[in-house]
């Protein structure tokens, strides 16, 4: 059975708690992977870890982070076949509906890829007498979610154009 790792700071590395739970195949129940069980000293490491690079992403123009994002959906679109049947065994889909479920996500991060031009402050001159109001979009930092299936990639990806990490 395969033995997954966490991904932290650009690499793979293996659980250190010790501890893991097992993925099964929803279609037939088998067990089809070990999930190691991250403890505190894994979260801290993948926190901080988190932190460092969200400040250098965050510092790279959006121009820069849309290209980023262009090649992640030619990289998905070339891997495609490979990622819906993943995405069907391990979430039980039929391989239509995991390449329907990819496409959508896909999707979701073109449209983003079109994000610096929403992430423009506005500027008003005199709102009141003596004031002016103008407004900034700013990443929030590093988040974390747990979220169903894809979601999470598609929440990912909006996350990255405006500067985040997740």
């Amino acid at each position: 059975m395969e033995e997954l790792w966490h991904f932290i700071g650009g690499r793979r590395v293996r659980g250190k708690s010790g501890r893991f739970t097992d993925a099964y195949e929803p279609m037939t129940g088998a067990a089809i992977s070990r999930v190691p069980l991250a403890g505190r000293e894994e979260v801290r490491e993948a926190v901080e870890n988190a932190v460092a690079a969200q400040r250098e992403w965050a510092a790279v123009n959006p121009q820069r982070r849309a290209r980023v994002l262009m090649k992640f959906v030619d990289l998905v679109a070339r891997e495609k076949e490979r990622l819906a049947a993943i995405l069907a065994r391990e979430h039980g889909k039929t391989l239509a509906d995991a390449m329907g479920e990819i496409q959508r996500g896909v999707e979701v991060v073109e449209f983003c890829v079109g994000v610096p031009h929403l992430m423009k402050g506005e500027f008003t001159d005199s709102a009141t007498a003596g004031f002016d109001v103008y407004s900034m979009r700013q990443p929030l930092g590093v988040v974390a979610g747990i979220t169903p299936a894809l979601v999470s990639g598609r929440t990912d990806a909006r996350s990255r154009l405006a500067g985040g990490r997740a």
